[in-house]
C-alpha cells in the first residue's frame, strides 16, 4: 500500500483569533498561502463559537460553507434569501461570503465548521460522512482536509486522528481508505483552482 502525503494538524496546535468583525474568537485550522490573513487566503479552514445572535464578518469575494459541531443549531438568514435552519444533523451549507449574513441562535451556543475560498480562483465542496468501519474515499480536489468532528479515525497506513483533528493531503491522491468505530463523523473537504 502505497504512502500518502499526510499532514496531520492537532486540535491543539491551531491558531485562535478574533472575528474579522469582532464578535467573537475563532479557531484557524489550515489557511493557504500558509500565513495568509482574512484579506488574502486562497482558501481557509476554521471553527468558530457562535455565542450570541448576531451578524457574521463578510468576506468579499469569498464563497463559504458552513456546518454545525457542537449545540442544536441556528437559523441562518443570507441576504434576501429565506431563512434556514442548520443543525448537527443538516448537511453543510454553502452560500457567499459577502451576503449580509444574520445568524439566531436555536437553544444556546453552538461551534460551527467554516470553509471558504476566493471565488474566481478556488472552489470547494464538502461532505458530511458517518463512519462506521471501513470506507474508501474517492478523492477529486487538488487539496483534500478530512476534519474529525467526533470519535477517532484511522487514515490508511498512516495516523490516527481524535476529535477535531484534521488530515491535509496535497497533492490529493486517488483514493485514500479511512477507518473508524461507530459513531465518528467526518467531513472531507476537496479544494481545487478554477484552472485546473
Amino acid at each position: 500500500m502505497s504512502r500518502v502525503p499526510v499532514r496531520v494538524i492537532r486540535a491543539a496546535e491551531c491558531r485562535r483569533m478574533p472575528w474579522k468583525n469582532g464578535g467573537g474568537e475563532t479557531i484557524e485550522i489550515a489557511v493557504h498561502p500558509e500565513g495568509a490573513g482574512l484579506e488574502d487566503f486562497d482558501w481557509r479552514l476554521s471553527a468558530a463559537r457562535v455565542a450570541t445572535d448576531g451578524p457574521f464578518s463578510t468576506f468579499p469575494g469569498v464563497d463559504r460553507t458552513l456546518a454545525i459541531l457542537e449545540g442544536v443549531g441556528l437559523e441562518l438568514r443570507v441576504g434576501e434569501d429565506a431563512p434556514v435552519l442548520l443543525r448537527r444533523e443538516t448537511l453543510p451549507y454553502a452560500f457567499p461570503a459577502d451576503e449580509p449574513t444574520e445568524a439566531q441562535l436555536l437553544e444556546g451556543p453552538i461551534t460551527d465548521l467554516n470553509v471558504m475560498t476566493r471565488r474566481g480562483r478556488i472552489v470547494h465542496t464538502v461532505q458530511r460522512l458517518d463512519v462506521e468501519g471501513r470506507l474508501q474515499l474517492a478523492l477529486n480536489g487538488e487539496v483534500a482536509l478530512i476534519f474529525c468532528a467526533v470519535g477517532t479515525l484511522q487514515i490508511e497506513a498512516g495516523p490516527t486522528l481524535g476529535a477535531r483533528d484534521c488530515a491535509l493531503i496535497q497533492p490529493a491522491c486517488d483514493g485514500l481508505s479511512i477507518a473508524a468505530d461507530q459513531g465518528t463523523i467526518v467531513y472531507l473537504i476537496e479544494i481545487r483552482s478554477t484552472t485546473s
